[in-house]
């Protein structure tokens, strides 16, 4: 089955004729409770309205169903949806790449630039890349990793540690809350 015809299984609503059980905790339009009812007499009030009967809670010992309208109550349900999604954080994951022979100017413009970084929220990994003789030093690169993560320390805590892999080693800084 494809996907898209899974999605919208998934978030389907029934609504009148589709309820087929044969009774409903029905709440009126303004939210009041009316009480337990049968789903024709709960069908018949939502006409008498001009409105739909949408159950809302279909897991429900009887399952709930509303009186409203059902195109606003979709388009709530996407309103809701859309701001559950804004408010998700949406963290980048940023790599610095500075060689084991930087100059110390040069380190101080990309701790600079991590510091942005980590004040958006963003992960930040820096990395340190050897080249050929360099890779028998890797001592000095590891050096400027922990000088590097004692001076962000106020803003970022180091997860998972130096990690080295061929001729790259690098710290991953994560930003405090």
């Amino acid at each position: 089955m494809p996907r898209y015809e899974e999605n919208k299984k998934k978030d389907y609503v029934r609504r009148n004729e589709q309820i087929r059980v044969p009774q409903v905790r029905l709440i009126a339009n303004d939210g009041t409770m009316l009480g337990v009812k049968s789903v024709q007499e709960a069908l018949y009030l939502a006409r008498q309205q001009e409105l739909d009967l949408v159950e809302i809670s279909p897991t429900a010992e009887p399952p709930v169903c509303k009186i409203l309208d059902y195109s606003k109550y979709l388009y709530e349900q996407g309103k809701k949806l859309k701001d559950a999604k804004k408010k998700t954080a949406k963290t980048e994951l940023k790599e610095i790449r500075i060689k084991s022979r930087i100059a110390s100017h040069d380190l101080e413009v990309k701790i600079k630039q991590i510091e942005d970084f980590l004040k958006k929220k963003d992960m930040v990994r820096l990395v340190v890349v050897f080249h050929g003789r360099e890779n028998q030093h890797k001592d000095i690169g590891e050096a400027m990793l922990k000088d590097a993560s004692v001076r962000l320390a106020p803003l970022a805590n180091v997860e998972g540690g130096l990690q080295t892999t061929g001729n790259r080693t690098s710290m991953t800084f994560v930003p405090k809350n």
